[in-house]
């Protein structure tokens, strides 16, 4: 307790701790240049005397909000929902607030509302994801109000501007390549949203694969889909329902991967005897529908916590602090989920 007799102080913990104050502000900000062995020192006192700093206090001491914003608008809500898993997680261990914001890519006064919003929430840094990461309206609005960001999975990197992703092309060519492995040579794609750059990439890694195996690309078992589940099941009825159906289904998101489930079961085909069907993200349902789906785990909650770790250690001003790509750029593996909707042709 404090010597006042009310609630502890950043006094009273310097006072405990045998340090400075402005030790002790280093400390709970997560500032660098603290000794270890200090910092240990500090949080025990911290824990000892359960001292919570106020948030007023917090942001006029250091001219900081301790708010992250999160920016999306995304159809499938399983993406938004990992995303902000890992975001909130990592900030409140840092001692950060998220606050969560939906926008529309294509809304006429885009500009203004994140305008307002800047100055409403004066945040410490924004996570875009796409397609607002690779939208030049909200990037020319945080630029020009000076508010750090960083691009979760943006169509290409931008010089100078921090961005974390996974490797979709590479990943489409594994999970491609696995049914091609099974001996599929008629396997159809359910692509996702043009506004999208995950379905770009998806989708020049499925070409690859089958290029790299010398077959043909059949523009007929290509088909149109936007991320959700009533686009991958009327997609898969199309695939379906013709004399020369595939013998496999490569849908570009789990949400469409579990409507060509539906559309199959609805047709009479056993999935995965007579048609095998994978998916990508590794979304909540992939392990609870029937059969359990093979797909790609993305790794979005800690793309999500990498965000938060590079806009509160990584860079001032929405420029990077750091010159090297690994760190500026950050790639995270992926992993390939076999599971009972494939088997061998």
């Amino acid at each position: 307790m404090s010597a006042r007799g009310g609630s502890p102080t950043i006094v009273d913990v310097a006072r405990e701790a045998g340090v400075s104050i402005k030790t002790v502000s280093r400390v709970l900000n997560h500032e660098p240049g603290v000794h270890e062995s200090t910092r240990d020192q500090v949080l025990k006192v911290v824990e000892a005397l359960r001292y919570r700093p106020k948030q007023s206090a917090r942001s006029l001491a250091g001219g900081r909000s301790f708010l992250i914003g999160l920016l999306y608008y995304d159809p499938s809500a399983s993406f938004v929902g990992s995303v902000q898993q890992g975001a909130t997680l990592r900030c409140r261990e840092l001692g950060y607030h998220l606050v969560v914001e939906s926008l529309h890519n294509d809304a006429p006064d885009l500009r203004q509302q994140i305008d307002r919003m800047v100055l409403a929430l004066r945040p410490d840094g924004m996570i875009l994801t796409p397609p607002l990461c690779d939208n030049p309206e909200v990037l020319a609005a945080l630029r020009e109000s000076g508010t750090p960001c960083v691009q979760m999975s943006p169509e290409r990197d931008i010089r100078s501007l921090p961005s974390v992703r996974m490797d979709d092309v590479h990943a489409a060519e594994e999970i491609t390549n696995l049914l091609l492995s099974l001996g599929h040579r008629r396997i159809a794609f359910i692509k996702g949203p043009p506004d999208q750059s995950a379905s770009a990439a998806r989708y020049e890694g499925f070409v690859n694969a089958l290029r790299a195996h010398d077959l043909q690309l059949d523009a007929e078992l290509v088909r149109p889909g936007n991320f959700t589940f009533a686009s991958g099941r009327d997609a898969a009825h199309k695939l379906l329902s013709g004399r020369l159906r595939p013998t496999a289904v490569f849908a570009s998101n789990d949400d469409m991967a579990l409507g060509v489930l539906a559309a199959a079961h609805r047709l009479g085909l056993n999935v995965p005897s007579e048609l095998s069907v994978v998916g990508f993200d590794d979304s909540p349902t992939a392990s609870l529908v029937w059969p359990p789906l093979t797909t790609v785990r993305q790794p979005v909650a800690e793309m999500a916590r990498a965000a938060v770790e590079m806009l509160v250690f990584g860079h001032k001003a929405g420029v990077a602090t750091t010159t090297d790509e690994a760190e500026l750029h950050k790639v995270l593996p992926h992993e390939l989920i076999v599971r009972d909707s494939t088997r061998a042709c």
